[in-house]
């Protein structure tokens, strides 16, 4: 395998904490409480298991294919062998929307994270976007961290890596804390009521409602692949640490839902809803009895933020980084930093674009990580199908990890992917994309369409070419 320059730097850790940081985010704070009302306390953890399971069902295919083509771009070279030019751009470019959405999301969320802990912090109200506030004090301390995210990264994937082992190991300790407390202090009389919520075919909708969900939350171990070039581990043991990442996510925000539905009875929980909205905060300051340990576990979540920021900034600038490669897009978008051996202008674009984010306000960023979460789900159908192809096409490809039952895993983690993709497309599904995510979807379409014929004519044969 060619080396294109990049540092083999990454250990299992690094691996482990890039993936699981990019799982945990925000959402384990502020949807908990939610959950819990719509389908119980146990129903919620079965409902993340179900959609776990569907996720690990991808992760397969990942798991087998990463190894197998331990290159830069991960998904671009899956779907290259598999589709060809055409497949593989359509791959790789829904993929990138995916990290540029979570990117900028991401970018917009931290401002409204440091307004929890400090509530006087919106100042300098500038304008509203679709009843969104936008304050000069989010769009400064949301660029700031954009700048330093990006000079991180910029400084090598090392630095990064430690950036987010850090981050990582602080969100589980806030959540072990979390779950612990609850143990000691909870009381089994709050589950009462709440542990699934609904009776018969009720609750089984009740819980199939997160389990749909529940893979939105588990996006991010497919940054994996991303960082192909730069893992300095067995092959073999690549697969291993990314199903891990995926069951590790999966016992998180399982054991948290647990956490939050010991510790707070029904009642609890409706009127926290009704206040911040933050239950899992609230149950944390219950179970210690301090608004100390509520915001200690708000900054857990600040954590999540930024780790979930950190990975898909490293996704998404490999993943632009190998279009670029393959002339798919400007080449200039294939530079490495001369000492740093990172892809500087792919970070320095998401970068751009992140620092956009803030001035469009919450509620667009809504429907950009709605869009996002489209996109994400469509590569993963495309990746799974890959696999599927290249058993066939490929039976003597070298594989260090290989899926048992290839064809069950394959076509299951096809179907399920792609299910998440229609829940998306048909009216009335509960995840219907709105007309405003539509518009960005489709928009994003039409500028791949563009440089998909800007490029072909430009770069001539040298267009699409992949090296594998």
């Amino acid at each position: 395998m060619r080396n294109r320059g990049f540092d083999k730097v990454l250990n299992s850790m690094d691996l482990l904490v890039v993936a699981f940081g990019a799982m945990i985010g925000w959402g384990w704070v502020v949807s908990s409480g939610g959950w819990i009302q719509n389908a119980g306390t146990i129903g919620t953890v079965i409902g993340f298991i179900i959609g776990g399971i569907m996720i690990y069902f991808v992760g397969m295919t990942y798991a087998e294919l990463t190894p197998a083509m331990p290159k830069v771009g991960g998904e671009h070279v899956f779907s290259y062998k598999a589709f060809g030019p055409t497949g593989s751009y359509i791959c790789t470019w829904a993929l990138i929307l995916s990290y540029i959405g979570v990117v900028c999301f991401e970018a917009v969320s931290l401002p409204t994270i440091v307004s929890y802990i400090f509530p006087t912090f919106n100042q300098v109200y500038l304008y509203s976007v679709a009843g969104s506030d936008v304050y000069l004090t989010g769009v400064i301390i949301a660029s700031l961290f954009t700048i330093g995210i990006i000079i991180i990264n910029i400084l090598g994937i090392k630095a990064a890596s430690i950036l987010q082992t850090v981050l990582t190991v602080a969100i589980a300790a806030v959540g072990v804390i979390l779950v612990i407390a609850s143990a000691i202090n909870g009381d089994p009389s709050n589950l009462e009521g709440q542990v699934i919520i609904g009776d018969g075919v009720g609750s089984i909708k009740n819980i199939m409602s997160v389990a749909v969900v529940a893979p939105f939350f588990l996006f991010g171990f497919d940054v994996i692949p991303q960082v192909a070039e730069e893992i300095n581990i067995p092959l073999k043991k690549i697969a291993k640490v990314l199903l891990l990442s995926i069951i590790c996510a999966v016992s998180f925000y399982g054991l948290v839902v647990f956490a939050v539905g010991y510790a707070m009875n029904s009642t609890d929980i409706a009127t926290a809803m009704e206040g911040s909205g933050l239950v899992t905060a609230t149950a944390m300051e219950k179970v210690f009895n301090s608004t100390v340990m509520a915001k200690v576990l708000i900054v857990g979540g600040l954590c999540g933020v930024i780790t979930s920021w950190n990975s898909f900034l490293i996704g998404g600038s490999r993943a632009i980084f190998s279009m670029a490669e393959s002339k798919m897009i400007p080449g200039r978008f294939a530079k490495l930093h001369s000492k740093r051996k990172t892809p500087v202008n792919a970070l320095i674009l998401i970068g751009v674009l992140s620092l956009a984010a803030p001035f469009f306000g919450r509620t667009m960023l809504v429907w950009i990580s709605d869009a996002a979460s489209f996109a994400c789900c469509l590569a993963y159908c495309m990746v799974s199908l890959s696999f599927v192809i290249l058993r066939k096409k490929e039976p003597d490809l070298h594989r260090p990890y290989k899926v048992k039952h290839y064809k069950f895993v394959g076509i299951t983690a096809a179907l399920l992917s792609g299910m998440m993709v229609m829940l998306y497309l048909i009216p009335g599904s509960g995840s219907t994309l709105t007309i405003q995510e539509m518009v960005i979807v489709g928009g994003w379409t039409l500028l791949g369409v563009f440089f998909y014929v800007l490029c072909k004519k430009h770069y001539n044969e040298q267009f699409g070419k992949v090296e594998v």
